[in-house]
């Protein structure tokens, strides 16, 4: 599961960097060293993101890196920003009922607004314990990719039977894409482990239901 899988790659890495530290520093504890490698003391090289080099700490450094899931901008901006990705989801989803000709239209519907409900529920609890809940951001909300115009949710609840199909799993993949695309980058700049989860799951999970989605339109 994704978010298995980072909690694992979190405490990994941090037992990595503190195993390193101390066999690091058992060496340095030997009478064959430098007098500079002894004042300069143990490095180790960690790696850096994804697209950036790796970078050499210091062992004070690297056991504070170890530690440090700070949340930076990139996290708020992306818990923020997703929660109204997910309340569109939600708007289109609630279209489908009483419109779509296709039961497997509406079971994706079904599962799509029993996934992103609870996952709108834990962004907002994110925010609200990491005190970015009254933080205010300028955001043009309506740039944000895969959102559907106004135009484009009128005409999706005016339509009925195979058009409306259609229509909404063009909207709907479109939207996935545009979700994928905030939660790579959330994994790219962000820094907090929780967010990277939940950033890993919408990668896994819409990946897969757009896929699904292509295939209904066949």
């Amino acid at each position: 599961m994704p978010r298995r899988n980072a909690q694992v790659r979190s405490a990994a890495l941090a037992a990595t960097l503190v195993a390193a530290v101390v066999a690091l520093s058992g060496c340095d504890g030997g009478g064959g060293g430098t007098k500079a490698g002894a004042d300069e003391g143990p490095s180790i090289v960690a790696p850096g993101k994804p697209g950036e080099p790796a970078r050499t700490l210091s062992a004070e450094e690297a056991v504070k890196a170890a530690g440090d899931d700070t949340p930076n901008s990139a996290d708020f901006r992306y818990a923020r920003m997703m929660i109204e990705h997910h309340e569109q989801a939600l708007a289109l989803t609630g279209l489908v009922p009483g419109r779509a000709a296709s039961s497997s239209v509406e079971r994706l519907a079904e599962r799509i607004s029993a996934s992103q409900k609870p996952e709108i529920g834990a962004m907002e609890g994110w925010l609200k314990n990491n005190g970015g809940d009254g933080r205010e951001e300028t955001h043009d909300h309506s740039a944000m990719p895969g959102m559907a115009t106004d135009e484009q949710i009128e005409q999706l609840r005016a339509a009925h039977g195979k058009a409306f199909d259609r229509m909404f799993l063009e909207l709907m993949i479109t939207h996935h894409q545009g979700a994928v695309t905030m939660a790579t980058e959330a994994l790219a700049d962000g820094n907090n482990v929780l967010v990277e989860e939940m950033a890993n799951d919408v990668v896994a999970q819409q990946t897969v239901e757009i896929d699904r989605m292509r295939g209904l339109m066949t």
